[in-house]
């Protein structure tokens, strides 16, 4: 059954250029109207025009669907709210949110200025709050709602030299997990897409027959399954080069050291079964962890 999104309204944030442009013109070709959004800054954020994501609006319209551009930044919550309510006195609606928006400033900790590490959190962190936060009110009114988080593996298993875009990347996984519980009652999912393919982000980083096989088309439909009527919730996808997988924050079974004196030589002792990954759970929220430290305790100490 092929996945429709027609009377949908879609935003897509970072949408120039990239696989931000492939989301846009992927949702508008299943039947979305997709509002293009991208500053059309340089890859390190600075500059902006909106040439780019009109561009990818002309494309839209060229092949039949239905698209507006807008070049605000993710980082002005004011002007973001403003999209949101131009879009709602347009259309009347908000059914998905891509937050794909990203900037890149690498460098090793030793030598990163922490000016760029605070606007790396700023436009992937913050913009994705801010769009989160502008579309929220009217996705519970609606009782619908899709949220994607662009994550990454920098952000899930790190990566030298981006230690701001990984936690960045990992904060998304965290704002994740919590909006997917709140907004589980007013049918709003909210989930995390780590792409792997070759864009202007990762040119010269890798051999060219590695960057051919990672076609930024190959990361779509992942972004297509998981803002879908159907799609799950909660959930990590990572992919890259036709391949998808499912990444998760997991708790292994763990030891009970107990309190007082001598517990940090028995954790010492017990470490290799603290840290044992043959059992492990997924726990439905933190409450959930809490509730399996505090169970344990109560079965030794009764």
């Amino acid at each position: 059954m092929p996945i429709d999104f027609k009377d949908r309204v879609a935003i897509v944030t970072g949408a120039g250029g990239g696989l931000g442009r492939l989301h846009a013109l992927a949702l508008a070709a299943r039947g979305a109207k997709v509002v293009v959004n991208d500053l059309g800054g340089a890859l390190d954020g600075s500059g902006g025009s909106a040439t780019a994501a009109e561009a990818v609006v002309a494309e839209i319209r060229a092949a039949g669907g239905t698209a507006m551009a807008n070049s605000a930044s993710v980082t002005d919550f004011v002007a973001v709210q403003a999209l949101v309510q131009e879009i709602m006195d347009a259309w009347g609606r908000i059914d998905i949110l891509v937050n794909n928006a990203g900037i890149l400033r690498d460098k090793s900790f030793a030598k990163m200025e922490l000016d760029d590490f605070r606007l790396v959190l700023e436009v992937h962190l913050m913009g994705a709050v801010h769009c989160s936060k502008a579309v929220w009110p009217h996705m519970i009114a609606q009782k619908y709602g899709r949220i994607l988080m662009t994550t990454s593996s920098s952000g899930l298993y790190g990566n030298f030299g981006q230690s701001n875009y990984g936690a960045a990347k990992m904060a998304l996984v965290g704002l994740m997990q919590t909006l997917s519980i709140e907004g589980a009652k007013s049918n709003i999912h909210v989930n995390c897409l780590a792409p792997t393919a070759a864009t202007r982000m990762t040119a010269g980083l890798m051999p060219e027959p590695v960057l051919a096989a990672l076609q930024p088309e190959a990361v779509v439909p992942a972004m297509l399954a998981l803002v879908a009527q159907d799609a799950p919730t909660r959930t990590i996808l990572c992919a890259g080069a036709g391949s998808v997988e499912a990444a998760h924050i997991t708790l292994s079974d763990g030891s009970w050291i107990g309190l007082g004196e001598g517990a940090d030589e028995r954790l010492q002792a017990q470490m290799a079964q603290v840290v044992d990954t043959t059992q492990f759970q997924i726990p439905a929220s933190g409450a959930a962890q809490g509730a399996h430290e505090i169970g344990r305790a109560g079965r030794h100490l009764r």
